[in-house]
């Protein structure tokens, strides 16, 4: 009963979304009030219908109803409750249905939230919601029914794939969903502003907060993926470039650009065709990961479904609104008229010059997941791209932001000095090199990559703290730091999350250590500092898997740190192996041990690392992440420029069709 009361609430979500999609969009051609708010209440029960239909699906995962279709397929009796609810998502059908529920979600935060907005510019920016809500609900009820029946129910179910039934697993989509879907909001407010013609600062202070959401949710979500990568995978790898994992990325460096590029539009009035651009575009780079998750044209560890029918469908759903926004901007563009001047040495010419690197970037990861199909398809040849080509090319502009973001901090608006902003920032520029001096004096004889690195983390975490204490005046009143408007801090810590990361990746890809032999039960080796000696490897069974552990004791001058328990697990119904890392975590290294498979003379291969500085990349994302959610949290990010709540009403200036 619960199922068939969620399949009846998907289609009734689907007829909602239809009438989200174009009653207020005709209200306001005819300047209807009743109309126009008609989409505020559509787009809650939208949301509504669609979490009721969720639900309903999770119940059924939860008391394994085998008469679903998609249960039976990634489900089992036997599975951790947990496993239950993430299998959920851990599914094509399942996956896109959480994607909807969040599309929905935020359109209903729209709709609860933007008080700020114009009621025009609201009905229209749902409506636009509506219209990707009524495709994407479309695609699950006629190509990815979740509630498909099986005539004959069988007694258990094949299981989930192994490598989702893990903690960090259970989590990663929902937030990279909500990071992914979340960009579909601003896409919306950018198709609204073309449609009524207007793009100004009221209008880059209310995509702001969407934006800024939607990718502190992605970094949550892609570092989530990164970290159990890490220990799941067993290859000791935090980021392979693998084809899913760069569908991911692509968005997160164009949001992160858009969210730079409308500071420029709220305060300065410029770039304004630039940041629509960007609003279309990392949407649509959001499409296109879902494409390449689900159409099978690209192979991956991460994919859902290897369905090339559905693949078509999500290109035409992607070439629909991104071909029809970039129309409707191509009509619009001429009109966006910048009224900000500004100097070259300005801090509007450093958030340009932000916005090129991390668009360049973006450019440069499509290039590379994307070229092996394009080779396949115009050359018939099969190549593979691969961490060097990306090494090589995304590097070095990696670089140019790391250095460019702590000075381009303390350039003045509109017209600034480099000399004086260089001085501003010798304390931070001393520090860096004298630590990346220090680091090169130490590593005799090895590559610049580390001292590059670390330069790179010391000059963007000081550079923060500078602009920080900058803003304490002459007087240095250390109170007015506590007055500081979150965003200031949100920024801040931001770059100083980046900083760490840039500095712990070039620190482990520099000074990793790796070893690989084949040990018995006894024997002792030695990789780096530390000793480890097989103590022992056991069988075990658990209630849906049978593993091999192993204890391998970690030593450091004949002193016991700990025991640390690498596995091979085996998964009878998936028919499936897996592997466990034992990974023994510090401050400033782990220790990585992987179990591989027995050999002939009675010894297994094992693989051991020293990863130094392995944890401080995703704390390094945590800051990044929280530095999101403390700027999220400024008042400021939820009122018109003017401080009003009609300001916008008046503040926004109509393109001329001229």
């Amino acid at each position: 009963m619960i199922t068939e009361l969620g399949h009846f609430a998907l289609l009734l979500a689907f007829t909602v979304a239809l009438m989200q999609a174009t009653i207020p969009l005709i209200g306001t051609r005819l300047n209807h009030n009743g109309m126009m708010n008609f989409g505020r209440t559509a787009a809650s029960a939208q949301f509504v219908l669609v979490a009721a239909s969720f639900l309903a699906l999770v119940n059924a995962f939860v008391t394994s109803d085998f008469s679903l279709r998609v249960v039976t397929l990634n489900s089992h009796s036997l599975k951790p409750l947990i496993y239950k609810v993430s299998g959920t998502w851990g599914n094509h059908e399942g996956s896109m249905l959480l994607w909807v529920l969040i599309l929905a979600l935020f359109g209903a935060c729209a709709a609860w939230f933007g008080s700020n907005l114009t009621h025009r510019f609201r009905a229209t920016a749902l409506a636009v919601q509506g219209a990707i809500g009524v495709a994407f609900l479309g695609f699950i009820i006629f190509t990815s029914n979740p509630f498909l029946r099986l005539v004959v129910p069988p007694f258990d179910g094949q299981d989930l794939n192994p490598l989702l039934q893990d903690p960090g697993l259970a989590f990663h989509p929902p937030f990279l969903y909500l990071g992914y879907v979340g960009l579909s909001m601003a896409f919306s407010f950018a198709v609204a502003a073309l449609i009524q013609g207007r793009v100004d600062a009221a209008w880059a202070r209310w995509v702001r907060p969407w934006t800024l959401a939607a990718w502190t949710f992605l970094t949550i979500g892609i570092a989530l993926g990164s970290w159990w990568a890490y220990y799941e995978l067993g290859w000791g790898g935090f980021w392979f470039w693998d084809p899913v994992e760069n569908a991911s990325f692509m968005p997160w460096l164009l949001a992160a650009a858009l969210l730079h590029s409308s500071v420029v539009v709220e305060k300065r009035e410029s770039l304004k065709s630039w940041t629509i651009l960007l609003a279309i575009m990392a949407f649509g780079f959001s499409l296109l990961g879902t494409f390449i998750v689900r159409s099978g044209v690209l192979t991956s560890v991460h994919a859902f479904a290897n369905d090339p029918e559905r693949g078509v469908v999500i290109l035409g759903i992607l070439f629909f609104f991104v071909g029809g926004a970039l129309t409707l901007f191509a009509v619009r563009a001429p009109h966006l008229q910048s009224q900000g001047v500004f100097n070259v040495i300005s801090r509007e010419t450093a958030l340009v010059l932000n916005n090129i690197l991390l668009a360049v970037s973006a450019f440069v990861v499509f290039v590379g997941t994307i070229w092996p199909l394009i080779a396949e398809i115009l050359f018939d040849r099969t190549l593979s791209v691969g961490p060097p080509f990306f090494n090589i090319a995304f590097t070095p502009l990696m670089i140019l932001l790391g250095f460019a973001l702590p000075l381009g901090s303390v350039l003045p608006w509109k017209r600034g000095q480099l000399g004086k902003s260089m001085r501003q920032m010798k304390l931070p520029l001393v520090f860096a090199l004298a630590l990346a001096g220090l680091v090169w004096a130490m590593q005799t004889g090895r590559s610049l990559q580390a001292p590059i690195g670390l330069f790179l983390g010391a000059w963007l975490v000081s550079g923060a703290v500078t602009d920080l204490v900058m803003r304490l005046g002459q007087e240095r009143d250390i109170t007015r730091l506590l007055r500081l408007p979150r965003a200031d801090w949100g920024k801040a810590v931001a770059h100083s999350g980046l900083g760490i990361t840039m500095l712990a990746i070039a620190a482990l890809l520099a000074w990793e250590k790796e070893d690989i032999r084949v040990v018995k039960v006894g024997e002792t080796w030695t990789v780096g500092n530390y000793q480890l000696t097989l103590k022992d490897v056991r069988s075990e069974r658990v209630a849906n898997y049978q593993a091999t552990v192993a204890d391998v004791a970690l030593m450091q001058n004949k002193k016991l740190i700990t025991i640390m328990q690498p596995e091979k697990r085996f998964y009878p119904v998936a028919k499936m192996p897996t592997t466990e890392a034992g990974i023994d975590y510090r401050f400033l290294r782990d220790v990585y041990i992987v179990l591989g498979d027995a050999q002939e003379n009675g010894g297994w291969t094992v693989r051991s690392y020293i990863k130094p500085f392995a944890n401080w990349i995703w704390a390094g994302s945590i800051l990044m992440a929280f530095g999101g959610f403390l700027s999220l949290s400024d008042r400021r990010l939820r009122t018109a420029p003017t401080g009003r709540k009609s300001g916008p009403r008046h503040a926004v200036r109509t393109i001329s069709a001229e």
